[in-house]
């Protein structure tokens, strides 16, 4: 054979060696990714779980468990349940792989403080800045401050994670409809809104009037509007 066509054959030869050799590779890449992948799971969801669940779901699939040996507090998640996991939910993990969880301690508790004679905004503040609960009863009543803790409970020193206050708003105000006065006994009128707590101020008409000397004639508010003690109230009276 001439020499052209044995190197023709041997190029023909190493090409189709080539072409075997790379579909060999192809072929054993895809295997090896099909088998790593067929060795994978999803991570299963564990939030809220107890151990023995977690362990069992886990396990169903493959995988293990590891329990953290620091809890952490949490309000809403129970004591002894899993708080959170690592990996997350939903993550491919190979299996036998480990999963780490850490559980809730449940909702931490402090030792209370004794907060009653404190205002309502310095109870809050340090029961807040010590992770506890806080929740507000009201009560009206004019013998205690406004604003301050009248009372508390649990009471001081107890170890709880919540604490409700009752707190002083102050009593209520007392509203009044100004009644029409006009014609009624100047001074008379105005001793008997002072003793409702009124601040009246008597003084003689300007106007020329008739009628009754010493009778409202003119008043300030104007009969009709809301008034409470304490305010003040304008009345001129005929001469």
């Amino acid at each position: 054979m001439p020499f052209g066509g044995r190197v023709y054959s041997l190029g023909k030869l190493l090409l189709l060696c080539a072409a075997l050799v790379g579909t060999f590779l192809l072929f054993a890449g895809v295997a090896m990714r099909v088998a790593l992948r067929a060795r994978e799971v999803q991570v299963p969801q564990l939030d809220g779980r107890t151990v023995a669940d977690a362990a069992r779901t886990l396990t169903a699939v493959g995988l293990s468990i590891k329990v953290d040996e620091v809890r952490r507090p949490d309000t809403k998640v129970p004591q002894g349940r899993v708080l959170q996991q690592e990996p997350p939910a939903g993550a491919a993990a190979r299996r036998q792989r480990t999963i780490r969880v850490w559980l809730s301690a449940g909702p931490r508790a402090t030792t209370v403080a004794d907060l009653v004679g404190q205002s309502e905004r310095t109870a809050r503040l340090r029961l807040e800045q010590d992770g506890v609960t806080v929740s507000v009863t009201e009560l009206h009543a004019a013998n205690y401050p406004t604003g301050v803790v009248v009372a508390q409970d649990p009471p001081a020193s107890v170890d709880s994670p919540r604490v409700t206050l009752l707190v002083n708003r102050g009593s209520e105000a007392i509203g009044y409809v100004m009644p029409d006065l006009l014609g009624l006994e100047g001074r008379r009128t105005a001793d008997a809104l002072r003793g409702l707590g009124f601040r009246v101020s008597l003084a003689l008409s300007q106007a020329p009037t008739s009628g009754s000397t010493g009778t409202v004639v003119k008043q300030i508010p104007a009969a009709g509007f809301q008034v409470s003690p304490g305010d003040a109230i304008s009345l001129e009276v005929s001469r």
